[in-house]
């Protein structure tokens, strides 16, 4: 029997332990998933977590040492473990988008209940597509793998919401009932924990970091209740139970990001001896190979002896017959809620290679979610006041280099960017060069502005499709060394040139080529101006930004104005980032501002908005 429980199973009697027998020919599969949680975990060694299920869980199992996420948000990494593919290939990358999936990509559980599985998800789904109904038998909060058929093999994933962001915010009685489950000596002393170097020293920071220790206590006492019901079912020894994290830590400069603390996550496996494949899954062992969460998708089939799909970018790493060892694992980072960034991160064992596409935006962009946490609002203070930290100093730079590069064994903060040591060319240059490779053998869809990719949805029928044209490559290739000459502020007439390109992608980069600076604009204000004109509202968005900042042309905020009122949503959203950076100068569109404030979308307009009217009154 296993210490999961210390009881024995009672009132279950002999049904329970037959349908356990009879369902043993194919594992059982049991996800249980939690919220913006790092490895801040006992079993992960941290001194100052409290988690006995998990750790009994891992004392049981295996321990992976370097599991990561494809993005340090949940929708974008949802939608990688659901279908086993990259959101950038899908186009599913930004925060609460909402795509159409071709046609041959399913969730995988479809395929696991074709092949007789019970599936249930309680109760999130998130995955920035509406999951067909053939995706589960049921997904709602009374989803429940025994509500299955008698002898029937399930997949059944439970997911708490405990160690959200929003949860660790909370003070009082909200948050005590949250934690209401801790004993005294499970409470942590914010005095007596040590705060990344990124996160100001102030009481206020250690309260937020001390609250995000508990909720994880909370949330292993939730695992433990699944864990007993597996066990008091009869069922321990017949199905593989997985833990995991759906991204980083809830808190700035980790969610939303692609640091380690935003990506590296905890999955913990238990694999009953039955189902362990080359002895894998042996108690208490740990693994190091790198896995990505579109992993997931293909191991869960493989388990289940389910072919899996060739069109899934992910490897299974349990079950028989593994392909090679992945050498890098992948992410990226793009609109975070109503801001846009564009960041892509290449991991292999040792370092973490970053590279920024918009390095002239800051990192800690107004993000309205965001702003509502303590922390940020501590290192918003202290920014006011010029007293921040320095390694809170880098999180809240006005701009970014074009190229990160951390040594994660030695500086696991990553706060030594090594993008210009000597000593590290080599490795700076691998890493860029796997970058590159997977950008294009994915068709990363990230350097199309997102109103184009919502466009050419419309065209080609799904994001998917749009880098599958004919010569899709060549087209990603040369959109590539567009913006990397936009970056490093290299080759001109390449940008010049751009300018003339029939893509409005390519419009939309040299026009940021050629206005990176007041100096810059000056140069090329009749281009500048002649954009304002362009048939693509993203482009002519970009110019009248610029045009406005630069060359205090009148009818450049005008113009912004009135694309407030565009009938793609992105494209209000545009204009409204750029009404609000212009600060003072986006007075005269005030009223068009208030105009859009009731408009009906995703919402995050508005939070825009907001933001731009708060700052001109």
């Amino acid at each position: 029997m296993s210490h999961f429980s210390r009881r024995t199973l009672l009132g279950q009697g002999a049904a329970a332990l037959a349908l356990g027998r009879a369902a043993a020919a194919r594992p059982n599969i049991l996800w249980v998933s939690c919220e913006d949680t790092g490895i801040e975990i006992g079993c992960y060694g941290d001194p100052n977590a409290i988690t006995p299920n998990v750790d009994r869980l891992a004392a049981e199992g295996v321990r992976y040492t370097h599991a990561h996420t494809v993005a340090g948000v949940c929708a974008p990494s949802r939608s990688g473990i659901i279908t086993g593919m990259y959101p950038t290939t899908l186009g599913s990358q930004y925060m609460r988008c909402r795509v159409t999936l071709p046609d041959f990509v399913k969730c995988f559980p479809e395929y696991l209940r074709q092949a007789g599985y019970y599936c249930t998800n309680n109760v999130k789904t998130d995955y920035n597509f509406d999951p067909p109904k053939s995706a589960w038998d049921e997904s709602s909060n009374r989803a429940h793998w025994k509500n299955r058929a008698p002898n029937q093999p399930f997949f059944a994933v439970f997911n708490f919401t405990t160690t959200h962001e929003s949860q660790v915010r909370l003070r009082g009685a909200d948050y005590d009932k949250v934690i209401a489950r801790l004993t005294p000596r499970q409470r942590r002393d914010p005095n007596a924990l040590k705060l990344p170097p990124y996160y100001p020293d102030t009481p206020v920071a250690r309260r937020d970091w001390a609250n995000y220790y508990e909720v994880i206590t909370a949330m292993d006492y939730q695992v433990g209740d699944r864990l007993k019901e597996i066990e008091e079912a009869g069922l321990l020894e017949d199905t593989i139970i997985f833990f995991w994290g759906d991204h980083g830590v809830g808190l700035p400069r980790a969610k939303r990001w692609l640091y380690e603390s935003s990506t590296h996550v905890p999955l913990v496996a238990r694999m009953p001896a039955k189902f362990r494949a080359a002895g894998q899954g042996r108690p208490g062992s740990t693994d190091s190979q790198l896995i990505s969460f579109i992993d997931l998708a293909p191991t869960m089939l493989n388990l289940a002896g389910v072919s899996i799909p060739k069109h899934m970018q992910g490897r299974a790493f349990l079950g028989p017959n593994l392909t090679p060892l992945r050498q890098y694992i992948y992410g990226a980072r793009d609109r975070m809620d109503e801001r846009y960034d564009g960041v892509r991160m290449v991991r292999d064992r040792r370092y973490r290679y970053l590279r920024n596409y918009d390095p002239d935006k800051p990192y800690a962009q107004h993000t309205s979610y965001m702003e509502q946490g303590f922390i940020m609002k501590e290192l918003r203070r202290l920014k006011a006041e010029g007293d921040l930290p320095a390694g809170a100093g880098l999180y809240m730079a006005a701009q970014k280099p074009v190229e990160e590069l951390y040594d994660v064994e030695k500086d696991p903060h990553e706060i030594n960017n090594l993008a210009v040591s000597p000593q590290h060319q080599a490795v700076l240059q691998r890493l860029r060069a796997a970058h590159e490779r997977w950008a294009l053998e994915t068709r990363d869809v990230g350097l199309i502005p997102e109103p184009e990719v919502a466009d050419r949805e419309k065209q080609f029928g799904t994001r998917y499709a749009i880098l599958r044209q004919p010569d899709s490559e060549g087209y990603l290739r040369r959109l590539r060394a567009l913006a990397d000459a936009v970056n490093r502020d290299v080759n001109p007439a390449l940008i010049q040139r751009s300018l003339a390109d029939p893509d409005p992608a390519f419009r939309y980069w040299a026009v940021r080529g050629l206005t990176k600076s007041a100096e810059s604009a000056q140069a090329a204000k009749e281009r500048v101006l002649n954009a304002l004109k362009d048939p693509s509202p993203v482009v002519r968005i970009a110019a009248a930004r610029a045009a406005a900042a630069h060359l205090d042309d009148a009818n450049a905020v005008a113009l912004l104005g009135r694309e407030l009122r565009h009938d793609n949503e992105w494209v209000r959203l545009h204009a409204a980032i750029a009404l609000d950076e212009l600060g003072p100068k986006a007075r005269p569109a005030q009223a068009a501002l208030r105009a859009v404030l009731d408009v009906k979308d995703s919402g995050y307009v508005a939070r825009v908005v907001e933001h731009a009217l708060a700052t001109l009154d």
